[in-house]
């Protein structure tokens, strides 16, 4: 399916901000009074939230947007950290009018999200962190996936990018068994982003957060949100130890591991499921039939 099949009915705009100039959002739902606001990770964008604003958009106001940095979003931000886009998490907030929303992000996205939670708790309500980064990695597994992971950005950093070294870089993403969902127009769009000009001029200093990953550690116990933990048994670095672990320090959390098979991108490999978990835990606060029980 294409992702403007995926994208049906949701508006996809630009909103400007103080400090980090012109954004680009996708909104969907706009006549529901709770938001979700959806952030992608590292090197992404907002398309990979593309199969949850149909299913979703029906019970909330869904918002996902581009990092500075990223997709198609300006790229004029004082640095490319993760403390830097819970800042932008929340210029994006006033611009729209929400004073508070749900959070979900997967990967460096989860990794703000819990930032923001912890700096700013009266803004969130609940809270998914899905395969989210910025918590310890402590098996020997992660840091060598962590070490896999800095390689296969460097050839995206260091060179040109090119189709093949997108596609390499997103098949990281997925579970072998989901490779068919990386068609050509996931990775033209990709590939698009990474060679416009602003995209290349910003890559190292995007990219140099990820030697700095235990800088900028979420404050686990400061989290006052219900928080659940949306996990994969494949997922890459932050692998369901590191979870697992995580969780002991957040007061008022739970874990779901995805039951279908996924690594990285559960929010795009299996979306039904996907959904289905978070119109329950955001809008009652409660998941069930998890892999693990």
């Amino acid at each position: 399916m294409s992702l403007w099949l995926d994208f049906l009915g949701t508006e996809v705009r630009y909103i400007d901000t103080p400090s980090f100039g012109r954004v680009r959002i996708a909104q969907a739902g706009n006549d529901n009074a709770d938001a979700i606001i959806f952030q992608h990770g590292l090197n992404g964008h907002l398309e990979a939230y593309a199969k949850n604003f149909s299913a979703l958009s029906r019970n909330f106001n869904v918002i996902a947007f581009d990092y500075a940095g990223h997709g198609l979003s300006d790229k004029n931000a004082p640095d490319y950290n993760p403390a830097v886009f819970a800042e932008q998490l929340g210029e994006v907030m006033d611009a729209l009018g929400i004073e508070q929303a749900h959070l979900s992000g997967e990967s460096l996205g989860g990794w703000v999200s819990g930032l923001f939670a912890g700096r700013y708790p009266e803004r969130v309500k609940r809270l998914m962190l899905n395969t989210a980064g910025g918590i310890p990695v402590i098996s020997e597994k992660g840091k060598q996936d962590m070490a896999n992971f800095i390689a296969l950005n460097k050839a995206n950093v260091d060179t040109t990018p090119t189709h093949e070294t997108v596609a390499n870089r997103m098949r990281w993403l997925m579970h072998p068994s989901n490779h068919h969902l990386l068609n050509e127009e996931l990775i033209a769009l990709r590939l698009a982003i990474y060679l416009r000009p602003d995209t290349l001029a910003v890559a190292p200093r995007v990219n140099a957060v990820i030697q700095r990953h235990d800088d900028f550690l979420i404050p686990l116990e400061s989290i006052k949100a219900e928080t659940l933990f949306l996990w994969s048994v494949d997922n890459p670095i932050h692998d369901l130890q590191a979870a697992t672990n995580a969780m002991k320090h957040v007061p008022q959390s739970q874990l779901y591991v995805m039951n279908a098979d996924c690594a990285h991108w559960p929010q795009y490999e299996a979306p039904d499921e996907f959904n289905k978990v978070a119109l329950n835990f955001f809008g009652e606060g409660k998941v069930s039939g998890s892999r693990l029980g």
